[in-house]
């Protein structure tokens, strides 16, 4: 059996009750594709939706071979699933992009465009979005904490929506991240970003999915992910610590020695000592435990209920 050609664009659109965008999405992708790109596969990932969307999804596919579903068997989260799905498709360049219409399919071109000139990564920057006050200044904080302590550069206002040579691709798949904070990976591996600066339009229909604490949480598997330092924070708490025991022992020794009140200070320095050795040790176990979840991944990503359309191997 012939196998079927490796398309030179994917499109990976996760879903989750999305079954009032769905259709309307695919449309849209597929009609930029087809003037873009010679050859593309659009993959929809539904992360166990309870509206209509698996259904939706199937007819899509059963409409156009280049449609292709996955369906996972429970909802794997914000970030598992997307990536998954990144990781399943063939082409030579890879876009993820939201299903709600927030991800304009009207810049494909223009990333294609970028691609084709070189760029191995190229990251939609969002210029403006139509957000609460409230949801404005937490992402505001939380960039300016994952920029102090990351151990990449942090790209302010980038989304995910962008376009992924595969190179890239098959470089942060061999990491194995059993939460993938993805937009933070692609950076991490070291290859050239291009930026590509949009207005992002307001959700075309139904709710969104993202509130403050699924951000909160999307923001802390981020630091999780990203800022390795954070788990040697207690050790350089613990030196902190140690030092300012040490003077008030100092203190403490020539409060003695001059006849003053000593014991106050000797107490406050035993104590300091004893805190300093307990951040000591937290901040040893963290890096312990690091090492061996580094040297342990392996849990996959999502389990998929089914898959449609995908070729035979794949």
């Amino acid at each position: 059996m012939m196998r079927e050609p490796v398309p030179e664009l994917s499109i990976v659109i996760p879903c989750f009750n999305e079954i009032e965008n769905v259709r309307a999405i695919t449309q849209a992708v597929t009609r930029e594709a087809e003037q873009h790109a010679a050859s593309h596969e659009i993959i929809l990932i539904d992360n166990f939706s309870t509206d209509g969307t698996r259904d939706a999804i199937r007819a899509l596919c059963a409409e156009d071979r280049r449609v292709r579903g996955i369906l996972n068997n429970r909802n794997y989260g914000q970030m598992r699933s997307p990536t998954h799905g990144i990781y399943q498709a063939r082409g030579r360049a890879v876009i993820g992009m939201c299903a709600d219409f927030q991800d304009p399919p009207a810049l494909i071109g223009t990333l294609m465009s970028l691609w084709r000139g070189g760029a191995r990564i190229v990251l939609a920057q969002r210029r403006s979005e139509r957000a609460s006050p409230l949801l404005t200044l937490a992402r505001r904080a939380g960039y300016a904490v994952l920029g102090r302590i990351a151990d990449y550069p942090v790209l302010p206002n980038v989304t995910g929506f962008g376009l992924f040579d595969r190179t890239v691709i098959d470089t942060v798949s061999r990491w194995h991240e059993p939460e993938p904070f993805f937009r933070g990976m692609v950076v991490e591996s070291g290859f050239p970003v291009a930026l590509v600066p949009f207005d992002r339009p307001e959700r075309a229909a139904g709710e969104t999915k993202n509130n403050l604490a699924s951000l909160f949480s999307f923001a802390l598997s981020g630091l999780a992910g990203s800022a390795k330092a954070l788990l040697r924070l207690p050790i350089l708490l613990s030196l902190w610590a140690g030092g300012i025991a040490a003077l008030l022992l100092l203190a403490g020794l020539v409060a003695a020695v001059l006849g003053g009140p000593a014991w106050p200070l000797l107490g406050c320095a035993a104590a300091g000592g004893m805190f300093a050795c307990v951040l000591l040790f937290l901040g040893l176990i963290g890096d312990q435990v690091r090492l061996i979840a580094e040297r342990t991944r392996g849990v996959p990503l999502v389990v998929e209920e089914a898959r449609i359309n995908f070729p035979d191997g794949a």
